[in-house]
């Protein structure tokens, strides 16, 4: 706690698709172990080193597990502000990784192997919650950007702009935004994924084009809000998180002061080339809001990654992404990048990019 803490940054790298196979793109880059990985193609030749790598055949338990999800999770229930956020080129598995697969419903629920880091980490919550005897209060709200507008994705009716806010004690936020309090692992997913009517990831922006026939057009995110408190029948002094309380509660209870913490699941829309896509109207003006928000949080990251004391002004109200993200990425909050990327020839120019902007990414450090 207040000490510097660097973000975590891991990699994922997806198969090659049945297209790109049938295509005849080669694979250009492969898995070195112990966190690196290798790109090798005319006229680029280089390596990169990550926290940990994960390869086309990484299952999703293993990501959760790898990519040091747990400890977030465990973190967000000590009080802290926790973060993690999917980033890469359109189609390169971010929603995936996050979600699974996209294809489900009461009537076909997905396989359990495919769960994301999302709803592990709900598994993870709840199963902390009772294994550590706290008292805990689960709400959750869930948010777009698109074309720079702010979208609540819970709340009932045609989605309306939603005004974001500046305050000396609680930094950028959304105002009006809904929160929706659950007690399972079924209430929460039902709330992101269920149909009829369309709530959560349903609502959100996704249009087909030429790299992917899902393409999320906003950036996503859904942050859940963890309220605990520790009771324990006689707590020896200065046991647990704090003295004994008195007042309303009886000598015996030992009800402790209660700790505040979020869990962010960020999912950015994916970077893209207009050209490779094939958009047009507004599917151009969609790519366009796209990536100027991602080269305003690519531009605060390089910012960031210089030493202290040689930063300059950090630019976060260049973009409403940029402002929500300002805590998680320089401020007291603790971060878990997941970097993704395509191992096809085609796609290359967009894998360095990312993982160029990963490798910055990991010199930002925070104080939790």
């Amino acid at each position: 706690e207040g000490r510097e803490t660097r973000l975590r940054v891991v990699l994922r790298v997806r198969p090659l698709t049945c297209t790109e196979t049938r295509r005849g793109d080669q694979q250009v880059v492969h898995s070195l172990g112990d966190g690196a990985v290798h790109v090798s193609a005319a006229r680029h030749d280089a390596t990169f080193g990550f926290s940990a790598v994960f390869d086309a055949g990484a299952s999703q338990e293993a990501v959760f597990e790898g990519s040091g999800m747990r400890q977030l999770v465990e973190l967000a229930i000590d009080g802290f502000s926790c973060t993690v956020f999917a980033f890469g080129q359109t189609g390169s598995g971010k929603t995936y990784t996050l979600m699974g697969p996209l294809a489900q419903s009461d009537t076909q629920p997905e396989s359990p192997a495919l769960l994301g880091l999302m709803q592990r980490s709900f598994t993870c919550l709840l199963e902390q919650s009772r294994s550590r005897a706290s008292d805990l209060a689960l709400s959750a709200s869930y948010l777009e950007i698109y074309n720079e507008q702010i979208r609540d994705l819970l709340s009932p009716g045609p989605p309306c702009s939603l005004p974001l806010r500046w305050s000396k004690t609680r930094g950028f936020y959304v105002e009006n935004q809904l929160s929706v309090e659950f007690q399972s692992l079924e209430a929460i997913v039902s709330l992101l994924l269920q149909v009829p009517p369309p709530t959560g990831s349903q609502r959100r922006r996704t249009s087909a084009h030429a790299l992917n026939r899902h393409s999320s057009r906003s950036h996503a995110l859904l942050t859940v809000h963890v309220r605990s408190r520790a009771v324990s029948a006689h707590p020896a002094p200065g046991e647990g998180w704090g003295a004994q309380r008195g007042g309303a509660n009886s000598p015996t209870a030992g009800a402790c002061p209660s700790k505040q913490g979020t869990l962010c699941f960020v999912d950015l829309a994916g970077s893209e080339r207009v050209k490779e896509t094939g958009s047009s109207g507004e599917l151009s003006l969609e790519a366009n809001s796209i990536n100027r928000s991602l080269l305003a949080l690519g531009h605060c990251i390089s910012l960031l990654a210089k030493p202290r004391g040689k930063r300059t002004h950090i630019p976060y109200r260049d973009s409403k992404l940029t402002r929500l993200l300002a805590r998680s990425l320089g401020g007291s909050g603790i971060t878990l990048m997941v970097a993704c990327i395509s191992p096809s020839s085609r796609c290359l120019s967009e894998t360095l990019s990312t993982l160029h902007y990963a490798s910055r990414a990991r010199r930002v450090t925070t104080r939790p």
